[in-house]
């Protein structure tokens, strides 16, 4: 065997080996359930029933039990229902949901369809029709957004201020720095993996200097990372506002047809999802907590208006719109924590 005979030999093998290496770690990740979120049916989804050209909003979620099955929830304003037979395996997805009707009766429907590239889509059959039904994965948002209240140290001496991080639509970040000392500019901020950097310009009387950040996330609700400029390191803490209700809770709502299970999502901008209803802001004044939106039913609209309290791990409170008041509790979900970004 001549040398370059040899020597094409090794590389092939060597290409050959990372091939297969790559391979491995690539599935050892789609294995991972933050990975699987991203790639298959796990998470929200946001859907649109269409009932004769009008179409309804819900979203649908899914997970896993500790068992490993697969479930999932269709979530409406109306109410929160445990989906039955569900099933997703090679991008075709099928499960069976129960309702309620009109006549206070129960309506089965078995929905069969596909998730491909970022959509969902298929119709929702039963003795009453069929129903198109198309959606899109919830968007998330990213957990360093919201009011951070930091407290920097340098040396003996001690400082406060607040790190507001907003997010748009497509998730991109941006940030403002308010303090009682000095005029501060936030610029190039960037999150990924629990890890949060950024710029800062300060200026004070007539002093200007530039330093850049970098920490990390922990939990959900701590921020800490060090401030680094001509001037020295600067050590920070942050707390983010309103951890106490961020986060998912399982409501049970008290009506007059019975009591329903619902959904609040509390996001760590204090946006959030009753049911499948968008709340631009969700208020936490101490122990107290409010939120309002406006429902559309076809050409009429109605408000909706809840006051509560908080405390500890539990929501208490009433539920208003325009055909009177129900009665609210929740229970705060947690989860066990993962490493994921």
């Amino acid at each position: 065997m001549t040398k370059r005979t040899s020597l094409k030999t090794v590389l092939y093998f060597s290409l050959l080996i990372a091939v297969v290496l790559s391979a491995q770690v690539w599935a050892q990740e789609s294995s991972r359930p933050g990975r699987a979120r991203r790639v298959g049916m796990y998470g929200d989804w946001q859907v649109k029933v269409d009932y004769n050209g009008r179409q309804s909003e819900s979203i649908l979620s899914f997970s896993r039990d500790r068992e490993g099955n697969q479930t999932g929830q269709w979530i409406s304003f109306w109410g929160l229902g445990e989906l039955k037979e569900v099933k997703f395996e090679e991008g075709k997805l099928s499960f069976v949901r129960e309702s309620r009707n009109r006549e206070g009766g129960t309506t089965t429907s078995k929905f069969t369809g596909t998730i491909k590239e970022g959509k969902l889509s298929g119709t929702l059959s039963s003795d009453r029709g069929e129903r198109k039904v198309e959606g899109t994965r919830s968007p998330r948002v990213p957990r360093a957004a919201g009011n951070w209240e930091m407290k920097l140290k340098m040396g003996e001496r001690e400082f406060t201020g607040t790190l507001i991080i907003k997010a748009d639509k497509e998730g991109k970040l941006t940030g403002e720095w308010k303090s009682e000392r000095g005029e501060h500019t936030i610029s190039d901020l960037a999150y990924e993996r629990r890890s949060l950097t950024f710029k800062r310009k300060s200026k004070m009387n007539d002093r200007e200097w530039e330093s850049t950040f970098e920490g990390s996330i922990e939990g959900v609700n701590t921020l800490t990372g060090v401030f680094k400029s001509e001037r020295g390191d600067i050590t920070a803490e942050g707390k983010l506002a309103g951890a106490a209700l961020i986060g998912r809770w399982n409501l049970e709502v008290a009506s007059e047809r019975g009591d329903r299970k619902q959904r609040l999502i509390v996001n760590p901008d204090m946006s959030g999802l009753y049911g499948a209803m968008p709340l631009e802001k969700v208020n936490l004044e101490g122990d107290k907590v409010s939120f309002k939106a406006v429902m559309k039913f076809r050409e009429r609209e109605f408000e909706m208006s809840f006051e509560g309290k908080l405390e500890e791990s539990k929501l208490t409170g009433e539920l208003t719109t325009s055909r009177g008041s129900q009665k609210v509790t929740g229970t705060k979900v947690v989860r066990r924590s993962r490493r994921r970004g």
